[in-house]
């Protein structure tokens, strides 16, 4: 079974990209969903208060995600301390995703993680691909997505290591800066492509 690796920076279209291949019966680990899931760990969720303060927790005793979300976007030291305190429980828990869709003898799984190459799943996946976009378009879809002003998108952007640098770790690269209809014409050749190529 090849074990892939998707990434790529806020608004390039990651989740469009694994929405698309779970149409083409493709399984998909969402390192971003597990990581929601996470601070259902209680000890977690302790030691993420005792970290960050009471500023991020909400008057029922659970996580107050965008003031995480506004600390950690604007202080790197911050999202460092985040990570570690997270990272290893989630991976973790990709790991035994892995194992459950090893018993149904499939050919592919896909770990969609947008720190893939950060989180060190490097060692996990056996290829990587990289979604990129335009940085203006990416700009642009951020702002939509979030609401939020052309600072903040800039902002969130920087917080994350850049597409030029994601490339390098690449293995198959979709450029993602047309319309939808474009992108499942692009990831019909990728899917060409992996059986020719990795799929032997």
């Amino acid at each position: 079974m090849i074990i892939l690796g998707l990434t790529g920076s806020i608004g390039c279209g990651k989740s469009s990209l694994s929405n698309i291949l779970k149409d083409n019966n493709i399984n998909i680990i969402d390192a971003d969903l597990i990581s929601r899931k996470i601070f259902e760990d209680k000890k977690l969720l302790a030691l993420v208060f005792e970290h960050f303060g009471d500023s991020i927790k909400n008057k029922d005793g659970s996580l107050n995600r965008k003031a995480l979300g506004n600390i950690v976007f604007n202080d790197d030291n911050k999202l460092v301390e985040l990570n570690n305190l997270t990272h290893p429980k989630i991976k973790e828990k990709v790991l035994k995703e892995i194992e459950k869709v090893k018993l149904y003898n499939k050919d592919i799984v896909v770990i969609d993680a947008p720190l893939l190459i950060e989180g060190g799943y490097l060692e996990i996946v056996d290829k990587v691909v990289v979604i990129t976009c335009n940085e203006d378009i990416q700009i642009k879809r951020i702002q939509q997505r979030d609401n939020c002003s052309k600072e903040e998108a800039l902002s969130r952007i920087s917080s994350q290591m850049s597409q030029k640098d994601k490339v390098k770790y690449a293995d198959y690269v979709l450029d993602n800066s047309g319309d939808l209809k474009e992108l499942k014409e692009k990831t019909h050749e990728f899917l060409l492509y992996m059986k020719e190529n990795w799929c032997g």
